[in-house]
């Protein structure tokens, strides 16, 4: 019997379902479920270990998975661990946390399993500041930037750019004075409007690019596709994606090379890679080991699921 892939992933995912039609297209079995919504109230876990290492099953309510019997994992930002509201809140945070690293240790530990990433991948790849000196390191233009919680230092960081950029170092939603919450984007600051409140965290800062466009690129193993990004009468252009366009481009084959050797370097297979075009350089912004694709103009979703597919299915060297 054919091995099945895993697909860890919140259920209302429309980026797990072009990737799943695409498996099942293919005659792949796909078990899927969210560990953070699901467990425990529909997962049952059975997880044995003895000096041949790991065994047993996951059941689900419609699925057995053989933990020794998984060709690949598809990790899909999967809904966060939370606590049960049947639990007083100690209980409930105790029980989440051994949820965690119980039923995500196993998840995390399949033996002889590919991953699409690795979670644990996923989570070090995330950090800002490993991306920066990672990119540096494989040979991508990368802003001047500068992380930091003192005023002075943003000033002189100011002082030789002709536009300074604010960007968070993680996407948290922050709940306004007047109890809404919101997102906090990238967007050109005022260096002379900095105060004192920045000693309160650690604040990224880079110099600001005069672009031309933006490019976003995904990468699946060794594919690639690079999509120029038009349109966007701000300098974050995730908050005006009615007015964007998109076009298939090819990347210069030095920057290919450096985002696998990116990869390589984070043991990542996916990687969605965003850059400023500022004449004929790529300069380098982020790399979401996690990113969203699901978005682009058609036929870009497709392929790139039919990319993410392949390289699932050739995990146990099946064509």
């Amino acid at each position: 019997m054919t091995a099945p892939v895993l697909a860890v992933a919140c259920l209302d995912d429309p980026t797990t379902d072009l990737v799943l039609d695409e498996l099942h297209g293919r005659g792949i079995p796909v078990v899927r479920f969210d560990p953070g919504a699901d467990f425990p109230d529909e997962i049952a876990l059975s997880a044995h270990f003895d000096g041949s290492g790991m065994t047993g099953s996951i059941d689900t309510p419609t699925h057995r998975l053989d933990l020794s019997g998984v060709r690949a994992v598809y990790w899909r930002q999967p809904t966060p661990y939370r606590p049960s509201p049947d639990l007083d809140t100690s209980s409930a945070s105790w029980a989440a946390e051994q949820a965690r690293y119980g039923l995500g240790g196993v998840l995390a530990a399949l033996p002889g399993t590919f991953y699409l990433n690795h979670p644990f991948r996923n989570r070090d790849a995330e950090y800002k500041p490993l991306q920066l000196a990672t990119a540096a390191a494989c040979g991508l233009a990368i802003p001047r930037t500068l992380i930091t919680n003192r005023q002075d230092s943003v000033r002189r960081f100011a002082s030789r750019s002709d536009g300074t950029v604010f960007k968070p170092l993680w996407s948290t939603p922050f709940k306004t004075d007047n109890g809404k919450w919101r997102t906090i984007w990238a967007h050109p600051i005022d260096p002379e409007e900095v105060d004192g409140t920045v000693t309160g965290a650690a604040h990224l800062f880079q110099e600001q690019v005069k672009k031309a466009a933006d490019v976003r690129v995904t990468m699946v193993g060794d594919h690639v596709f690079p999509v120029r990004i038009d349109g966007s009468p701000a300098l974050d252009w995730r908050l005006h994606y009615d007015s964007l366009s998109y076009q298939l481009i090819e990347a210069t084959p030095a920057v290919v090379k450096s985002m696998r050797a990116y990869l390589d370097r984070l043991g990542l297979v996916f990687g969605a890679f965003d850059f400023c075009l500022f004449g004929d350089e790529w300069v380098f912004l982020e790399c979401n080991p996690n990113g969203q694709w699901a978005w682009f103009d058609d036929p870009i979703p497709q392929q790139i699921a039919g990319a993410i597919a392949d390289v699932l299915i050739r995990a146990k060297g099946e064509s």
